[in-house]
């Protein structure tokens, strides 16, 4: 599923906002950038969770590899 295209407005007080609009062109949801980007940093994607497990996975083969060597 693709996350929603967010435009950037502006609120009276001047902080930065994101909306979000629904099919009809309506505002679906609106935060505020601090909050969005920060619920951003602390998710992380698919690929960076697959990239994550994939380094892993490298660098345990690598100390298993060095190990062996190791003993010989």
């Amino acid at each position: 599923m693709a996350r929603a295209r967010r435009t950037t407005h502006r609120s009276s007080t001047g902080k930065k906002l994101y909306a979000v609009r629904d099919a009809h062109g309506r505002f679906k949801d609106i935060q505020t950038y601090e909050r969005a980007h920060g619920a951003d940093i602390k998710r992380s994607s698919r690929a960076e969770a697959q990239a994550k497990a994939k380094k892993k996975v490298a660098k345990k083969r690598t100390k298993k590899t060095a190990r062996r060597r190791a003993a010989k």
